[in-house]
């Protein structure tokens, strides 16, 4: 088997086939491998250039940490406690809410984060007709039409961009707040039914054990670690391979129409390589490429997936030169109303004990640029992304430092967007792929963009694969 594409997504593909005693051959046509997960220095300290958690509360990325030997790595967050930067004021994040969607209006009065007239149109929604979903909408042309454009832009935009790099008004309800798309199908009160959800899920917490589970979790010395931990897992079991620098031009039928062949170009020309079976774990527009000739519809949609890009602006202080409560909490998100550059910034020296305890005297933080069609800013090169992001966070903060060390992280195609009717198209997608025979296809354009439902999907498509080789090699023995 063959698996294309050396991410977290390819790496858990190959992990899953490599654990059912099927012989795998990764090909990753850059010279490393993690995709988006990657971790390095900045003024002396490792931090995460890259996503830095995943959702712990999603069992699929802990096991497959611990499998490969981070088990006792995974750390949660040392502090959770974050501010949104509205109506050009720093406020605390409210609490008791949905991805933005609040149930206790309360909460939302003492945060700060609306104001007067947005506070008063929420408390309407009880009093709205009932309006049952019959159907994917947008998250924000939902949210606003149940509790006004306020909470959309200043709690849902800057919490849904934060995993999305994306528009309110053009995510996908369905595919990016699951939960809520359920509750909007039964009708009724939208505030009522978030209210009895979060009370549901604490119930059930307290009922498993007490304390509540953490949310999110990192790694220590990176979540960058974990792809390096798979890759040498892979490494040390018998017919897994790991190629890097080999790029897959071209995906041909062997003959007789059983296998495939993968033309391929790396640092000794070009080779064929054969497979049994193949798993696409690239990007949407190098997998419609491929597929092209083979499943023209599905590479249509595949072709057709739009990307954020992004980048991350890391940056190191001399922890003496920074005033006392300057920086609290985790870090701050900014609503895109505010019209800033920055769309979010990160306290990584206190959100994460690891990466504070490295050097006390140093301090670290990142901040994030880019969204969806807002990527003008991204043509800056480094110097003007970190000046940029300075001046914000000196507004913000009050940060004045000058850093002595700084890294910027460019993500191009970073982040799939998930438009109203995406999950339809992901199942059209599987579907004319899985009409081939021998091919199956898996990554952040398909099933969320989070690093545990990446890999979730990874090991169900490499698990389709080797079930299917299974029952092919059982029927031929029956002749």
């Amino acid at each position: 088997m063959v698996v294309v594409g050396g991410g977290i997504a390819g790496l858990a593909a190959a992990w899953e086939l490599a654990g059912r005693g099927v012989a795998v051959t990764v090909l990753e046509a850059s010279a490393r491998v993690g995709g988006k997960l990657r971790a390095g220095e900045v003024g002396g300290v490792t931090v995460d250039l890259g996503a830095e958690a995943m959702i712990a509360r999603r069992p699929e990325g802990v096991r497959l940490a611990r499998e490969v030997g981070l088990g006792d790595a995974l750390e949660p967050p040392a502090t959770t406690g974050s501010a949104i930067w509205s109506r050009g004021a720093m406020r605390p994040m409210p609490k008791g809410h949905l991805m933005g969607v609040p149930a206790d209006p309360a909460a939302l009065a003492a945060s700060g984060v609306l104001s007067a007239a947005g506070l008063e149109r929420i408390a309407l929604e009880p009093r709205l007709p009932a309006a049952p979903l019959d159907g994917d909408v947008s998250v924000g042309q939902f949210v606003a039409a149940r509790l006004g454009r306020e909470v959309v832009d200043r709690l849902v935009e800057p919490l849904l961009g934060g995993v999305y790099a994306g528009n309110a008004d053009r995510i996908s309800l369905q595919a990016a707040i699951p939960q809520l798309y359920a509750l909007a199908r039964q009708g009724g009160s939208l505030l009522e039914a978030v209210g009895k959800h979060l009370e549901a899920a604490r119930a059930q917490q307290a009922g498993a054990g007490g304390a509540p589970a953490p949310v999110f979790t990192g790694v220590r010395g990176g979540l960058g670690r974990l792809p390096q931990a798979v890759a040498e897992a892979l490494a040390a079991r018998d017919g897994a391979e790991l190629r890097t620098g080999i790029a897959v031009t071209r995906l041909r039928r062997a003959a007789g129409g059983r296998g495939w062949l993968l033309d391929t170009e790396g640092p000794d020309g070009a080779r064929e390589l054969a497979a049994d079976a193949v798993v696409l774990a690239v990007p949407a527009p190098a997998a419609a490429v491929l597929l092209e000739r083979h499943a023209p519809a599905a590479a249509a949609e595949l072709a057709a997936v739009e990307y954020a890009d992004m980048a991350l602006v890391t940056m190191a202080f001399r922890g003496r030169a920074i005033a006392e409560g300057t920086l609290n909490g985790s870090g701050f998100l900014v609503p895109p109303v505010e019209g800033r550059t920055i769309k979010a910034s990160t306290f990584s020296a206190n959100k994460w004990a690891w990466v504070g305890a490295q050097d006390p005297g140093t301090v670290v933080l990142r901040a994030s640029v880019g969204r969806h069609g807002e990527e003008r800013d991204l043509g800056r090169d480094d110097a003007e992304l970190v000046a940029l992001a300075r001046a914000d966070l000196r507004r913000a903060v009050g940060l004045a430092a000058e850093p002595v060390d700084t890294a910027v992280t460019r993500w191009h195609r970073g982040l799939p967007q998930y438009p109203v009717g995406q999950p339809e198209s992901a199942a059209r997608i599987r579907r004319g792929v899985a009409a081939l025979g021998g091919i199956e296809v898996c990554g952040a354009a398909y099933d969320g963009v989070g690093v545990p439902a990446c890999i979730g999907g990874a090991r169900a498509a490499a698990g389709r694969i080797a079930d299917a080789f299974d029952k092919s090699e059982v029927h031929e023995g029956q002749r």
